[in-house]
């Protein structure tokens, strides 16, 4: 009986080890950034429902990765005034990587994503992000998506493609934009 229940024990402790090396790694940390914009135009007639739209692009990135499981998105609120004085400095923060660097480090994140919107004309813009890893300095994932028409919808579309993108490479590729 002795040896059974030592037996029964040992399986128990197996299974258990085996379920957790099993388990899925847990998901990265990532900060975004707010979605900026690169408008030559500034078409008084549109800057309000852009400047909208921009700042409902991070709310959906950040919402949509979050619910893909992709990465555990951090709130970037803690740091504010460092990117607050960062925005100062810099023009654009995507064009700054030691900028993105500097928040993933101050928020304890490994990787930060930073996004724009390029505006041609009022027909033809593109949405791009780009992850770095804040600790090897690499860039580990760069994406665009076109969008035809500065719309709501086409603005929500681009974004919306741009996760499942990410989502389903990485369902593939569980390295894929790390």
């Amino acid at each position: 009986m002795h040896h059974l229940l030592l037996s029964w024990a040992a399986a128990a402790l197996l299974a258990v080890a085996a379920s957790a090396s099993s388990a899925p790694p847990a998901a990265p940390a990532l900060v975004v950034l707010d979605v900026e914009i690169v408008d030559e135009h500034h078409n008084p007639a549109t800057l309000a429902d852009q400047q909208r739209r921009l700042a409902e692009a991070g709310v959906q990135l950040r919402r949509e990765l979050a619910d893909a499981g992709v990465y555990r998105v951090v709130d970037s609120a803690p740091a504010a005034a460092l990117v607050e004085r960062l925005r100062s400095q810099q023009e654009y923060l995507y064009r700054c990587d030691d900028c993105a660097d500097q928040v993933g480090r101050a928020l304890g994140a490994r990787l930060v994503m930073t996004a724009w919107v390029q505006k041609v004309s009022e027909l033809i813009l593109n949405v791009n992000l780009q992850i770095r890893d804040v600790d090897t300095g690499r860039l580990v994932l760069a994406k665009s998506a076109d969008m035809r028409g500065n719309r709501d919808e086409s603005w929500r579309r681009a974004l919306h493609f741009l996760v499942r993108d990410i989502a389903e490479k990485r369902a593939r590729d569980p390295g894929y934009g790390l």
